[in-house]
């Protein structure tokens, strides 16, 4: 990269030159892109903590609710799902470590930006708009159901649960999809702000 380009990337995003030679903006560069690729492996943590979380919760709940079997198969579809998810984000965290082993910084970029763009952009990126709704319903029957001390069908039976459990699906799924779409704006913002610095590249 000539230095005259490195200047331009540099005031692009709002970094002092003084007198850096090619070499520290090169490295400058590299920590740059390395903490844009931390973003996402914060979010895809997250997600882990949550799943483990959510996982150890199903399986309490299991144990304490052996007699139930209709509590049982909601929470055994939840906690197939948030395997499945668990195992994706581990998959995930995997792929975009900052492992280069004998890859150029460009080659390297490459990769992670193809899989961030097939996951954010691709065939299934917007999978989440169906798995949402899926998901929100088994949660609050798992939680409520749970937390009412009664069986399934029981709970089931009481206006006031379903009254209470449509209020909280709505609500719950507004906020869901708000925090899903500010986590994606940002992500989407991640991405873009790669591609800029590998074309200059």
């Amino acid at each position: 990269m000539e230095t005259s380009d490195l200047q331009n990337t540099w005031k692009n995003i709002g970094i002092e030159l003084n007198t850096k030679t090619t070499d520290d903006l090169n490295q400058l560069l590299t920590s740059k892109i390395r903490k844009t690729m931390n973003n996402f492996l914060f979010i895809i943590g997250l997600d882990i903590i949550v799943c483990v979380g959510l996982i150890i919760f199903l399986i309490i709940t299991a144990l304490n609710r052996p007699g139930d079997l209709i509590y049982q198969v909601n929470n055994s579809i939840l906690g197939l799902i948030t395997l499945i998810s668990l195992i994706a984000s581990l998959y995930s965290w995997n792929k975009l470590q900052n492992n280069r082993y004998n890859l150029s910084l460009k080659e390297w970029m490459e990769q992670r930006i193809k899989m961030l763009s097939k996951w954010l952009l691709g065939r299934y990126s917007k999978s989440y708009i169906v798995l949402l709704p899926i998901l929100m319903v088994l949660i609050m029957l798992s939680i409520h159901v749970y937390f009412e001390n009664k069986l399934f069908v029981e709970v089931m039976k009481s206006k006031e649960s379903i009254y209470g459990l449509t209020v909280g699906f709505i609500i719950g799924l507004f906020v869901s999809f708000y925090v899903v779409n500010k986590i994606r704006k940002y992500q989407l913002k991640n991405l873009e702000f790669l591609k800029d610095l590998y074309n200059r590249l």
